[in-house]
């Protein structure tokens, strides 16, 4: 029986176990997905060891970009993001090649293609991680200019304090990236201006849970289009399948 699975830590929220589980079912595929939940990537060479069927995995945060040092390679995109969410596992012979790919960049260009106008050129990525990188360089294969958004000041990346009007105005896509607003800390929410929000912006949460977050309902409030995570997420599952099984 092939073998896939998730490697991050903690793992209550996992997605992925209950969508590929369910696939194998449905479609008859002989094999099963299982949670690796390490508290330390020092037990990662161990999984790849004790699996010999494991054909493929997902990774989640906190290890989207450590895990990078234990693969052999990465695909043209996943090296211009420094963040992996995808593993395909490459047996022949004795031999175990691990090669990193980020199923984010496709599943995130895929959803938001679809709400692009014409006036939308520029975006600010509220966040700094691994989703964050698979967001800005989508954006940049979509021809959008962006600009990071920190809380603490950094090289070539804006703080929340200097979202002027006249940013808000020219930066007409916004991108949660952060975890604020998800369940159960439905109250909160990244803390832009959103009275500077108007019905020429598109505010894209990668959250899911809840469906509509404080984030999308401040835009909506302002007559902004909105939109949550979930397509996205099922796009890069379905990305992630077609790495894992093509020859």
């Amino acid at each position: 029986m092939e073998k896939y699975g998730l490697v991050g830590y903690p793992l209550r929220h996992s997605f992925s176990i209950g969508y590929f589980n369910e696939k194998f079912k449905s479609e008859g595929i002989d094999a099963e997905y299982i949670n690796f939940e390490l508290p330390s990537l020092d037990e990662f060479p161990e999984v790849i060891a004790r699996n010999p069927t494991l054909k493929g995995l997902n990774v989640t945060i906190p290890y989207k970009e450590k895990i990078i040092s234990f693969l052999d390679d990465l695909d043209k995109d996943t090296r211009a993001i420094g963040a992996v969410n995808v593993i395909k596992v490459i047996r022949k012979k004795n031999k175990v090649k691990l090669v990193g790919y980020n199923s984010d960049i496709i599943g995130f260009m895929q959803s938001i293609e679809t709400m692009l106008q014409p006036h939308h050129k520029k975006a600010l990525i509220l966040g700094t991680g691994g989703a964050a990188k698979a967001v800005f360089h989508g954006l940049k294969n979509l021809e959008i200019e962006s600009k990071y958004v920190s809380r603490t000041e950094q090289k070539d990346m804006l703080t929340y304090e200097m979202l002027t009007p006249e940013i808000m105005e020219e930066y007409s896509i916004i991108v949660n990236c952060t975890p604020l607003g998800m369940f159960p800390d439905v109250d909160v929410c990244p803390n832009i201006p959103y009275h500077l929000v108007t019905p020429n912006h598109l505010l894209y949460d990668l959250l899911y849970n809840p469906n509509v977050t404080l984030f999308m309902k401040k835009g909506i409030e302002q007559g902004a289009a909105t939109k949550n995570g979930l397509e996205m997420l099922l796009l890069q599952a379905f990305a992630a399948w077609e790495i894992w099984n093509e020859e």
